[in-house]
């Protein structure tokens, strides 16, 4: 099966997504890697860890396919960002269609993508959520389960449609944040809530606060068991998208796959 690898490369998270399926045996070859970044625009905090996503795409041997989000059209993203989105994307497509692939993973893609590229590929988005939990960054979706005192964290893989982190959920797989390794944490973050607003409290912490630490450490090892797995299925065949709907065994999922246990055992 021929991949196509979206990702911003932002920091170890990315380059451990794509080295779990390079390295990995599955039957799958990775055609090209895209990001929206060039490493070459200014400011740029992330560009150290960027250049060192760029340098393990190199040693991979995968073309590396940049088109700079921050110098592409400026004047219009400033002035109507769903027309620059559109733009962009018929920008992108036209780079990748050199490429052919069966399937696009999008693995820490930090944009948007416009309508039309998700009705021109097939492509599947890791969402750090559980299929009924918050859209946004992993940043957005830890903040908003603390906020409103969730009991359980995830992480799907769906089909990315013009619905944003809505389109049909493939796999998923959670974990419960309750318990003895979470209470004593819980308990704290609850009563900074009580003195302070959840806009402060990001402020003064951010990702250091340490229920959030936990929550995010707890998710973010179950992405590489997740994706891995989600690939293997459409690598054998037995997952498929026809219409952007998912299938197994030519027959139309009703819901997502829990992988829970199988993502435990191999981490």
């Amino acid at each position: 099966m021929k991949l196509g690898w979206f990702s911003s490369g932002r920091g170890p998270g990315s380059r451990n997504l794509l080295r779990s399926v390079a390295e990995s045996d599955l039957n799958v070859n990775i055609q090209f890697v895209f990001c929206n970044w060039n490493n070459e625009e200014e400011p740029n905090p992330k560009k150290e860890e960027r250049k060192k996503f760029f340098d393990l795409v190199g040693s991979y041997n995968i073309p590396l396919v940049t088109l700079s989000w921050k110098e592409f059209m400026p004047e219009l993203r400033e002035s109507s960002e769903a027309e620059w989105r559109n733009e962009y994307g018929k920008e992108m497509r036209k780079l990748l269609s050199h490429y052919e692939f069966d399937i696009g993973i999008l693995a820490g893609y930090m944009l948007w993508i416009d309508d039309e590229t998700c009705d021109a590929y097939d492509l599947l988005n890791l969402h750090p959520a559980l299929p009924d939990g918050p859209k946004g960054t992993w940043q957005e979706v830890i903040w908003d389960i603390m906020e409103n005192d969730a009991d359980e964290q995830g992480a799907m893989m769906h089909i990315c449609t013009k619905d944003w982190d809505r389109g049909d959920a493939i796999t998923y797989c959670g974990f419960s944040i309750r318990g003895k390794e979470y209470d004593d944490l819980r308990c704290t973050f609850r009563e900074k809530l009580r003195k302070d607003t959840i806009k402060n409290i990001i402020e003064k912490e951010g990702t250091d606060e340490p229920f959030f630490k936990k929550i995010r450490e707890n998710g973010a090892k179950r992405e590489l068991p997740l994706i891995v797995s989600t690939i293997k299925q459409f690598a054998d065949g037995t997952l498929t998208i026809k219409n952007k709907r998912p299938y197994f065994n030519n027959v139309k999922l009703n819901g997502p796959f829990d992988v829970s246990d199988d993502v435990d055992r191999r981490l």
